[in-house]
């Protein structure tokens, strides 16, 4: 059963997901031809919030949430990145989505040793980040093999996984600056 404070966190960690996933993430270039100029990354905020949401709250409430969310774009909203319904599980992204699960696991060993440092969210961050994209990797070559469309690996290795995983390990370092007060946070619970 859920208690009240449970059920207020899901519903604040899945508001969360739903709007980070819709915003892109975009650095503006003013000092290029004094014009304004926006260069954009080709992901959104999803993982660092769901990096931030799991280190906030315990994984049990993120993984609530994050299926919740999941239902929610397969079968009620177009809530993904680039829309919703069945049929996206027909594409390559659907498995990066997937991804975040293991990737929620892993964040939450930094809130298991109690030791929410520097060092120990890099490691384990670099870790869950990868852990993301070889379940999406993964879930593509399952896809490759069933439709036996074997030139199109590749291509999405490349643009689902290669052109993406940089900018997810450069997103962990806005997130450093938010440790020391999660650490406060959880010392004063």
């Amino acid at each position: 059963m859920l208690n009240f404070y449970k059920l207020i966190e899901i519903l604040v960690s899945l508001q969360s997901l739903v709007i980070t996933a819709m915003l892109p993430v975009y650095i503006p270039l003013d000092f290029i031809y004094k014009s304004s100029n926006n260069f954009e990354f080709p992901i959104t905020w999803q993982v660092p919030t769901v990096i931030l949401l799991t280190l906030i709250f315990h994984k049990k409430v993120v993984l609530k949430a994050f299926t919740i969310y999941i239902i929610l774009g397969l079968f009620i909203f177009p809530v993904f990145h680039q829309g919703g319904s069945i049929g996206y599980l027909l594409t390559p992204n659907f498995g990066y989505l997937l991804g975040l699960y293991p990737l929620i696991k892993i964040i939450d060993n930094t809130n298991d040793k109690k030791k929410i440092n520097v060092g120990n969210f890099l490691k384990n961050g670099f870790i869950a980040i990868a852990a993301m994209h070889l379940t999406g990797i993964f879930y593509n070559y399952i896809q490759i093999i069933f439709y036996s469309q074997f030139n199109l690996f590749l291509y999405n290795l490349g643009k689902y996984s290669l052109g993406k995983i940089g900018y997810h390990f450069i997103m962990l370092f806005p997130l450093l600056l938010l440790i020391k007060p999660i650490e406060r946070l959880k010392r004063g619970q």
